[in-house]
C-alpha cells in the first residue's frame, strides 16, 4: 500500500477518535453509494453528520479542507440524501470536514462543523 494511502487511513482513524471523544456515535466508515464515498457517518442527539476527512503530511500546498471540490460536495450530498432516505433517519443533517495534518511527530486535527451546505439545484 502506498504511503499516502496509509497516511489517509491513519487520518481517518484520528478523525473517528475525535468524534468518539466528543460524544458522537460512529454509524458507518467508508460508506459507498454508487461510486460516491462518505468517509464517516456519525450522529449525536442533535445531528447526523456526514464527514469528509482530508489528511496531508503538511500544509505546504494549502489547507487539506481546500481540496474538497464542488463536485466532491455534490457527490457527498447525493450519497447522504440516499442514506437518509434508505435508513428513514429523521435528524437534521450536517456536513463537516475534518482536516488532519501529520507534523512528523503527531497529528493536528481541525474539525470544521457545517463546512458546507447542500448546493441548490
Amino acid at each position: 500500500m502506498a504511503d499516502h494511502n496509509i497516511l489517509g487511513q491513519k487520518g481517518e482513524e484520528v478523525a473517528v477518535a475525535h468524534f468518539i471523544n466528543n460524544g458522537y456515535k460512529i454509524l458507518k466508515r467508508n460508506w459507498f453509494y454508487q461510486k460516491y464515498e462518505i468517509d464517516i457517518i456519525a450522529c449525536n442527539e442533535d445531528f447526523i453528520v456526514f464527514v469528509e476527512v482530508k489528511t496531508r503530511s503538511s500544509d505546504q500546498w494549502g489547507n487539506p479542507e481546500d481540496a474538497v471540490s464542488k463536485k466532491k460536495i455534490k457527490h457527498i450530498v447525493d450519497a447522504a440524501d440516499y442514506f437518509l432516505k434508505e435508513n428513514d433517519i429523521d435528524l437534521p443533517a450536517r456536513f463537516d470536514i475534518v482536516s488532519v495534518i501529520w507534523t512528523g511527530k503527531n497529528f493536528e486535527v481541525e474539525h470544521l462543523d457545517d463546512a458546507f451546505l447542500p448546493p441548490i439545484n
